[in-house]
């Protein structure tokens, strides 16, 4: 029986009897909440009470215990939101257990043929209007029960060929006009230069530097990611040492550089503390390359925000993660530090007076490096995760939040964003190493102002003339798809080197 707003009880009962698997594996994120109020599954206030749960687990447990109450066409419709957001496998559970519990048998079936006395033109309805057929992929990928899933099928059933995403989300005028005086100059199309290194493969002698599946897709990702965002993106590939000197220097002499806004330099590869391979297993040094976008080698990006992002492991230690303990988090009580702060003040001030007569005498200058911020896909000594058909998880998570937040949120709380993304994942490989690893980013800044994007937002701001570019939400299809390769969680793999040591290298 079916209420006004309820059910059907197949569909409750497929929910029911797999609600531990999705709690444990469904990721519910913008995305998928998205997808389901575009179906008017979810109002936007249920949207904001799932989406404000703190953790992974409460929220797939908020939608489950929602999606009951919302209509016939709900089942359906979650079905077709975690295909759309790379969850195919829980997506193939529910349909396949559903079909297995409804299936008839051999007698039913006869006698249901028997008695079809369904008119023609109400049998044609039903054939144009099928329930929806979800396909399903091959016997490796069928996830009957999470424990039976093996490396290999597992890896299958969560890669898709090319990641999910929306378009960005447009900044508004209003926000801009509120926003923009505390914030970085960012008015300039395009907004900057965006450069690319990607290493996937290394030279075949380097056996310890395997070849980094799914670095495919990081890079696809971001050169899409930085295209809407209205740069102009430099993608390179698979290059030694030199050569990424060389690619570097180049990129920040570039005379552009002078009607541009800000800067964007993302450094994919293996890696060790403090530096990053090239294919020819030699170590670029991270220092050397903040360097050449300094205040002093690289002029025309003074006093204008420049991004770096580093998609490499800092050292070997898998970060396996700890038991979490109830209480609240640790605060320390004002410290020397204030009260000394105190002490010093006064005669700070007394010394200003001198100082500033000192000052006017003095041309401006800046300090050697500034207005810098550089995220990390991992912290220091640990390894960086990444999936071999979806890309890194870092790379994931800042495509994520500056599609959906670079609109009203400054660069560096999108990172502190990102961070708590990156600390609620953990990998999945029974038996393996990488079975409930776990990954922290981090970042460093040397900002002085806010890092707005203020994206789709066109217009010289002192004319106060504004366009927002017409984005309607589109899914990008297509991309390179990556090889499938068995073992890791979740396909996972990290950016460190295996084996002995790699030439020029050491590890922490």
């Amino acid at each position: 029986m079916l209420g006004e707003c309820g059910m059907k009880e197949r569909d409750k009962l497929a929910l029911k009897k797999n609600s531990v698997a999705l709690c444990k594996e469904m990721v519910v994120d913008e995305l998928l909440i998205q997808f389901l109020q575009a179906e008017d599954v979810l109002t936007e206030g249920m949207a904001e009470t799932i989406l404000a749960e703190p953790t992974s687990h409460k929220r797939s447990w908020r939608l489950l215990s929602l999606l009951p109450k919302r209509g016939p066409q709900a089942f359906n419709s979650f079905c077709t939101a975690l295909k759309e957001t790379e969850q195919q496998h829980l997506c193939t559970l529910l349909i396949r257990f559903r079909e297995r519990e409804n299936k008839p048998t051999e007698i039913e079936g006869e006698m249901s043929l028997a008695q079809d006395n369904t008119p023609a033109k109400d049998r044609g309805n039903q054939e144009r209007f099928p329930e929806p057929v979800f396909p399903l992929p091959t016997q490796e990928c069928a996830v009957p029960a999470k424990r039976a899933r093996t490396h290999e099928s597992m890896e299958m059933c969560l890669d898709a060929d090319s990641p999910v995403t929306t378009a960005v989300l447009p900044c508004t005028p209003e926000f801009y006009m509120s926003h923009s005086a505390q914030a970085y100059q960012m008015s300039s199309s395009p907004r900057g230069l965006a450069l690319v290194v990607s290493n996937v493969r290394f030279e075949p002698e380097l056996s310890e530097l395997d070849t980094r599946r799914g670095g495919e897709v990081d890079e696809e990702v971001l050169r899409r990611l930085f295209t809407e965002l209205d740069f102009t993106v430099s993608l390179h590939k698979d290059l030694t040492v030199q050569a990424m000197r060389d690619c570097i220097e180049q990129f920040a002499r570039q005379s552009e550089h002078a009607v541009c806004d800000c800067s964007a330099v993302c450094l994919l590869s293996h890696g060790v503390e403090g530096s990053i391979y090239g294919t020819d297993g030699q170590l670029l040094e991270l220092d050397w390359v903040f360097e050449r976008f300094d205040n002093a080698r690289c002029p025309l990006l003074q006093n204008k925000p420049k991004m770096f992002f580093i998609q490499a492991c800092r050292g070997e230690e898998m970060d396996s993660g700890v038991d979490q303990i109830d209480g609240d988090d640790g605060k320390e009580p004002a410290g020397c530090e204030q009260r000394d702060a105190g002490r010093e003040e006064k005669t700070e001030r007394q010394s200003e007076a001198g100082d500033e007569r000192e000052r006017e005498r003095l041309r401006v200058k800046l300090p050697q490096r500034s207005d810098m911020i550089c995220g990390f896909a991992s912290l220091k000594g640990t390894a960086a995760m990444r999936n071999t058909k979806k890309g890194s998880w870092f790379i994931q998570e800042i495509n994520t939040a500056l599609r959906l937040r670079a609109r009203d949120t400054h660069l560096s709380d999108i990172l502190v964003q990102v961070n708590g993304r990156i600390k609620e994942r953990e990998g999945y490989a029974p038996g393996s190493a990488h079975h409930r690893c776990k990954e922290m980013s981090e970042f460093t800044s040397s900002l002085c102002k806010d890092f707005y994007l203020f994206p789709k937002l066109q217009g010289h701001p002192k004319g106060r003339q504004y366009l927002v570019k017409n984005v309607w939400p589109r899914r990008e299809k297509g991309g390179s798809k990556t090889e499938i390769q068995a073992g890791g969680a979740e396909g996972v793999r990290t950016d460190r080197p295996v084996g002995r040591r790699a030439a020029g290298g050491r590890w922490h």
